[in-house]
């Protein structure tokens, strides 16, 4: 069971907070301020933040800034009352996941909390599952339907994006910024050539495949 830190000044919030999280299955701690946050994560296994900005002795840009500079990648949601571009984009500079604006919607932040832990399982397990197939980043292979596949390691970053990713679109641009680097030569017309590469080796497999958007670009969508 995944144990959840929600660390808010207000009593209410907590309470509210803690009640939500525990009907949808997940173990929980609260802490006032980012320092009672710290103490907690000391002595108990925290796998998700769920912190305000706003906090005395500690504020939620201080906790997640001294986690990042201690190389922490505890996943970390933010949910604060502050909805200015600017205090957005100060969360993620000093390294947040993902930042929701309250009042907040219940199910729109368990999906949030879902998409991080899994994210962080990923990373972590640098294996990605699918049924019965696995995705191998340590040897990049792809294992299923009796087979092992060793890719080239272009298409399989390019599978492993979009797969830790399901449902998420990716621009032809994206994914040649992130998987061949900025400054490649390489025109993006090469991620369109991976692409059908990478169709035509799963093809027919049942547990994932990978769509077109028209005019936006790609997809993978996972079948089980």
């Amino acid at each position: 069971m995944f144990h959840i830190l929600v660390a808010d000044d207000d009593k209410n919030t907590r309470l509210y907070l803690k009640a939500v999280l525990n009907k949808a299955g997940y173990t929980v701690s609260v802490a006032e301020n980012g320092e009672q946050a710290l103490e907690i994560m000391e002595k108990e296994h925290i796998d998700l933040a769920l912190l305000d900005i706003m906090m005395p002795k500690m504020d939620g840009y201080e906790f997640t800034k001294t986690l990042r500079e201690a190389q922490s990648s505890l996943p970390i949601l933010m949910v604060s009352a502050k909805q200015l571009p600017e205090d957005k984009h100060r969360g993620f500079s000093v390294g947040t996941d993902d930042y929701m604006v309250k009042p907040i919607d219940e199910e729109e932040m368990l999906y949030r909390i879902k998409a991080l832990l899994r994210r962080a399982r990923i990373e972590s397990e640098r294996k990605i599952v699918i049924g019965n197939v696995t995705v191998d980043f340590d040897s990049m292979t792809v294992t299923g339907n009796g087979q092992i596949q060793e890719l080239p390691q272009k298409e399989f970053l390019l599978l492993y994006k979009l797969l830790s990713y399901p449902g998420k679109i990716f621009t032809r641009i994206q994914l040649m910024d992130e998987i061949w680097g900025m400054d490649s030569s390489t025109g993006w017309e090469t991620v369109t050539v991976h692409i059908g590469r990478l169709r035509k080796r799963f093809e027919g497999w049942k547990e994932f495949e990978i769509e077109s958007v028209r005019g936006l670009g790609y997809k993978a969508v996972k079948k089980l």
